[in-house]
């Protein structure tokens, strides 16, 4: 547990996004709690936009009548709307629901057996093998209606692990609950991110990362680079980089220079991007979430977003400028089902000649051949 727990009364769980996000395949979040016991060093969550508690990492506050409050706001009767078709996830880059409250209060058991009750799919991204505990409710939701687990690393070493991650199970305890996840019958995945500048984005732990998650069946990877804030948490994380290796505080300096955003210079991400897909390429391990797992569940307007958005990454990940971004941002703001725009494509803003072709592709097959090649690595 950590230090302190406080418990608090939310207002609200449920949180919808204005467009499908195309990392997660969702339209809909939920933070059961607000800060993080695993401590990690580089956490986003730390940062002061996110109003987390003041001592994050050793005080976390729960949202001891979130089950309560997600019951209501998932009651069809009380809905003008059905939920569109997604999966609803739990757990994210600030809040993990398995962190070490969830072993006494089980608030993300009690959700779990919500999602069951409304029929509805379940993304888990979690740092925690407390996950353990819950493989009987996440094999009924997925026999039922899917479900997908994934585990963040910043790095499969086991040293590097325990010095940026506290709080968190070892990589070896990580892969031990996956194969007991797999052996339910569970998809798994990998989120390699933040890669650590300097410290877990060498060539030779980045392959180690990959390798170890073909070794032990994961079936993709979510890769990225990682994000300093000012304020508490590149305060925070240059403390820790400073005892693990001062002279890697010079290289930070230059690398991130107060970005908005937190982002460092766009040419390290580049080149990052690039040593990674050669790397995946070798390994033949998709570098987005498959379309097996959403493409008979998203309506088709959200299926094109994903598509086009998914294209766009890999071509970049390549080194290639890509026009599907836009293409998927229009795709965004069309109101009217695709089905009925198939000869009005070339309306939709940000929809050129290629993207044209994907989208009517997409539109007659439900898939997209120019993305299972980038994807599958077969061009």
């Amino acid at each position: 547990m950590p230090e302190h727990c406080n418990e608090i009364i939310a207002k609200s769980i449920l949180r919808k996004h204005k467009r499908i996000d195309s990392w997660f395949i969702t339209h809909y979040g939920m933070n059961l709690y607000r800060g993080c016991s695993h401590n990690c060093a580089y956490c986003d969550g730390r940062a002061e936009k996110y109003y987390a508690p003041e001592r994050f990492g050793s005080s976390v506050e729960v949202k001891i009548n979130a089950a309560e409050i997600l019951a209501r706001e998932l009651d069809p009767k009380r809905k003008r709307k059905p939920f569109k078709k997604s999966f609803m996830v739990l757990g994210g880059g600030v809040s993990d629901s398995y962190q070490s409250p969830e072993k006494d209060y089980m608030i993300t058991r009690d959700v779990l057996k919500l999602l069951r009750q409304y029929d509805l799919p379940v993304f888990i991204l979690t740092k925690s093998t407390l996950v353990e505990r819950d493989i009987d409710l996440i094999s009924e939701i997925n026999r039922k209606n899917g479900a997908l687990v994934c585990f963040s690393f910043s790095s499969v070493d086991e040293k590097i692990s325990a010095v940026f991650e506290p709080g968190v199970p070892s990589p070896r305890k990580r892969f031990d609950t996956i194969k007991k996840l797999r052996d339910a019958g569970i998809s798994t995945g990998m989120f390699l991110m933040p890669v650590i500048p300097f410290v877990t984005d060498t060539p030779e732990l980045l392959e180690s990362a990959v390798e170890a998650a073909r070794d032990n069946g994961l079936e993709f990877i979510i890769f990225g680079g990682m994000t300093l804030k000012d304020g508490r948490q590149k305060n925070h994380f240059l403390k820790v980089l400073h005892d693990y290796d001062r002279t890697l505080l010079t290289y930070y300096a230059n690398l991130y220079r107060g970005d908005k955003w937190g982002n460092a210079d766009p040419e390290y991400y580049v080149s990052l991007n690039e040593l990674f897909y050669k790397i995946t390429r070798r390994y033949n391990m998709p570098l987005r979430i498959p379309p097996k797992f959403y493409k008979n569940l998203l309506s088709l307007n959200d299926l094109a977003i994903v598509i086009t958005d998914h294209i766009d990454y890999l071509q970049r990940m390549r080194g290639f400028q890509s026009p599907f971004g836009m293409a998927s941002w229009g795709l965004g703001r069309v109101d009217q089902p695709l089905e009925e725009m198939k000869y009005k494509l070339s309306s939709i803003k940000g929809i050129g000649s290629n993207a044209r072709k994907v989208v009517s592709e997409i539109i007659e097959k439900r898939s997209s051949r120019l993305y299972e090649e980038l994807l599958f690595y077969k061009r």
